[in-house]
Formats: structure tokens, C-alpha cells, sequence
């Protein structure tokens, strides 16, 4: 890390993307599940983060579910030519709202027509394999029979490209082995930093990550010490949270979600926020020596 400037874009499926996108799950109602409290608020968020130059925007079929890609067809269709969706399946929603692997074959081929539907689409741009682990965190165990499912999905034109959710190293080699991935989208931030070498190897080989919650995982103790490093920045927590994770490195890409207008500028202009090497390695401190939480 250095004072520099990162850069503010990426390749993600062969397209350079804004390395600053957004992450269409807050547009569902409570626990992801059911439609937004305030319809024309969600489809002002999607046109307004497209009018502000976003052109990378994360979703699934599974977020409603239906809701969050019948809300980006109805603001959004027909897209812009450099709008990258990206879309996940391996997950389906019980009558209660419960998150349910769903990993076989035919699984997977209903939830990429769901998403080819409900988005309005001949084929999807990119389709990450959602590995359900234990939720938040990737387990180890082969993921060969869903990546070749997908795979023959994208020999029959349905999808593009394809990407992984919630997977370990040895799960993406072994899909590496079956097909092209194009990104990589795992828990990490300023503090969950597992995933600090996979990072590294998987910019040397030009894949794109992705991670997500951006504040998951802070204890009061580091929350209260992001918060006067904020301060001094005149940022929010959030903005300075998002910030680090563009100087960390080049090949990730941002999805923070919002339900809110205000709040989506608010994060997009976490970009133009300038951390020196002193702040740097203060933000490196929260969150203790090799990722670990400090004590």
C-alpha cells in the first residue's frame, strides 16, 4: 500500500468495470425476503447509483426472492451496453424465509433461468456458484459436480462467465480445472482478513474479488477505533472501511448495498477518499497481525 491513488478500475468477465459498484440485496424487504417498504425508492437507488457511473451491479434470484431482479429490470432494462450484472445461484428461500442450499444440477439449471427471467436477459454476464459452507465462512469439499453444471450452462450459451461465492483456495483450483472464474466473492474486510494470501495469488492471476460485509465481524473495541480515524477524515466508518479495501489491493471490486439514495452517494464517494501511509497503517492496526483481531 502506498499513498497512491488506486486504480479505479478493473477487468471482470473481459470489461473494465468501475472498481466502485453496488450490491442490490438491501433493495428486498427485511432478512432479504419479500418486496422493499418503499418501491420507488429502490428503482430511484438502482438509476441514480447507473446515472452516477456505476456499471457493476451484484443481485440473485435468490434475494425476495425474485424482488431485487424484477426491481433492476423495471428501473434498468434495457440495459447499457457496459453494465455488468452479476448474479449468484445454490441457494433457494423457504416459505419462512430460510436460506436453502439447493446444489444439483437441475438446482442450479432452474435458478439460472429464474435470473434469465425475472432479469429480463438471453444470458447472464457472470454467475457465481454460491457454496452455502457454514453461511458466512467457506468449508472444505469438492465443488465439481456444481461448477460442471454450470459449466455446461455456459457451453449452452445461458451463461458467460462464471464465478464462486463463500469458496476456499482448493475449491477454486479445482473449478480452475473445469472452467475459466472471473472473480471471487468471500467475506473480508478491514478485520476478516482469511483471506489476505488468496487475495494476492488471485490478483497475480488477474481474477477479480469481491468481498462482502465491509463491516462484519468488528468487535466495540475496533468499531470505536475506525470510527476516530473517520472522524479525523471527516468520512464515515463506512466510507474509510470501504476506502481500505480499494488501497488493498487492485483486483477487488465493491458492492456495498443500500436502500437509500443519500447513503449510496455517500459510499460511492468512499473512491475519492485519500489515505496516507500513516492512516494506512493505523487502519492496519484495528485490525491486529496477519488479520488476526487485535486482543
Amino acid at each position: 500500500m502506498s499513498n497512491l491513488t488506486p486504480a479505479t478500475t478493473f477487468q471482470l468477465a473481459g470489461r473494465s468495470v468501475r472498481r466502485m459498484g453496488y450490491g442490490a440485496m438491501q433493495l428486498a424487504g427485511p432478512g432479504v425476503f419479500g418486496p422493499p417498504k418503499d418501491r420507488d425508492a429502490a428503482i430511484a437507488v438502482l438509476r441514480e447509483a447507473v446515472a452516477s457511473g456505476v456499471d457493476h451491479i451484484d443481485t440473485s434470484d435468490f434475494y425476495g426472492p425474485h424482488v431485487t431482479n424484477q426491481l433492476i429490470r423495471e428501473a434498468l432494462h434495457p440495459y447499457a451496453d457496459d453494465l455488468v450484472i452479476v448474479t449468484k445461484v445454490g441457494a433457494v428461500r423457504g416459505s419462512d424465509g430460510a436460506w436453502l442450499p439447493a446444489f444439483e444440477p437441475g438446482d442450479i439449471e432452474r435458478a439460472v433461468h429464474d435470473n434469465l427471467r425475472n432479469l429480463g436477459l438471453d444470458a447472464l454476464e457472470v454467475v457465481n456458484m454460491r457454496i452455502m459452507g457454514s453461511v458466512h465462512e467457506p468449508s472444505e469439499g469438492s465443488i465439481e459436480k456444481q461448477v460442471t453444471a454450470l459449466a455446461e450452462l455456459q457451453r449452452r450459451g445461458l451463461v458467460r462467465h462464471i464465478g464462486l461465492s463463500n469458496v476456499t483456495a482448493a475449491q477454486i483450483a479445482e473449478a480452475r480445472s473445469i472452467a475459466e472464474v472471473v472473480c471471487v466473492q468471500n467475506h473480508y474486510n478491514l478485520v476478516h482478513r482469511a483471506d489476505d494470501a488468496l487475495i494476492d495469488d488471485l490478483a497475480g492471476k488477474g481474477i477479480a474479488y469481491v468481498p462482502f460485509f465491509p463491516l462484519g465481524g468488528f468487535t466495540p473495541i475496533q468499531s470505536s477505533a475506525l470510527s476516530g480515524i473517520a472522524q479525523k477524515l471527516d468520512a464515515t466508518p463506512m466510507q474509510v472501511a470501504l476506502a481500505w479495501l480499494l488501497y488493498r489491493s487492485p483486483n477487488i471490486l465493491l458492492i456495498p448495498g443500500t436502500s437509500s439514495v443519500e447513503h449510496l452517494r455517500e459510499n460511492l464517494r468512499a473512491s475519492q477518499l485519500i489515505l496516507t501511509d500513516e492512516v494506512l497503517a493505523e487502519l492496519d492496526a484495528i485490525g491486529g497481525a496477519h488479520g488476526q483481531p487485535a486482543e
